[in-house]
């Protein structure tokens, strides 16, 4: 006896089912889907529709379920800033190019304000507890990173300057977000390169 037909699935599902054939792969649609619906607010309908994977395949890939997808995306975000900007800014021969550079890819990595900071949503919400080490591993690894690049700039205060500079950048994404003004990042890096680069 033939089942049921499956419905149609629109373009850029089955696009999105061609694509992803491993963890990695989806770690970033995950990443998008806790940004716009928050970890709470992510039902796992709204994840497979994103997604174009049944569930089946989502707990392949996460036998732990929607928490195992919360520390699954907080590790890649974690690896991409680990590669981007706290080795470039404790290990680059120049510190004031390192610091510069961590401007612009923040600058990028956050869509020039379009994008809310993942890490930063999950430490203001309900979800905190659940990744307090991973919320807070991120924001003293980018702060000691930051403040050794100055350190070595010949910046004598430079574990508060690092301090806030990431409490700029994060205070920055806020406003731009409440505001429906992405430029307020923008402005918010330009005084951080005034300052940090001085």
């Amino acid at each position: 006896m033939p089942g049921k037909p499956h419905p149609p699935i629109s373009e850029q599902e089955h696009r999105m089912s061609r694509l992803i054939h491993t963890r990695e792969d989806v770690l970033p649609v995950l990443g998008e889907v806790f940004r716009e619906h928050g970890f709470e607010g992510a039902s796992l309908s709204v994840i497979t529709a994103r997604t174009g994977l049944g569930k089946g395949s989502l707990y392949h890939f996460f036998p732990g379920g929607k928490e195992e997808m919360g520390q699954a995306v907080l590790a890649h975000i974690d690896g991409w800033f680990e590669t981007e900007v706290y080795a470039p800014l404790r290990d680059g021969a120049d510190p004031q190019a390192a610091i510069g550079h961590m401007l612009e890819a923040v600058d990028a990595y956050f869509r020039s304000g379009n994008r809310v900071c993942l890490v930063g949503a999950l430490a203001l919400n309900n979800s905190r507890d659940r990744f307090a080490a991973a919320l807070s591993g991120y924001f003293a690894r980018w702060r000691d990173a930051l403040a050794d690049a100055l350190r070595r700039s010949g910046r004598p205060e430079a574990e508060a300057l690092a301090e806030e500079a990431v409490v700029a950048i994060q205070g920055g994404l806020v406003i731009a977000r409440a505001l429906d003004d992405p430029g307020a990042f923008g402005r918010t890096l330009a005084r951080l390169r005034t300052r940090l680069l001085a």
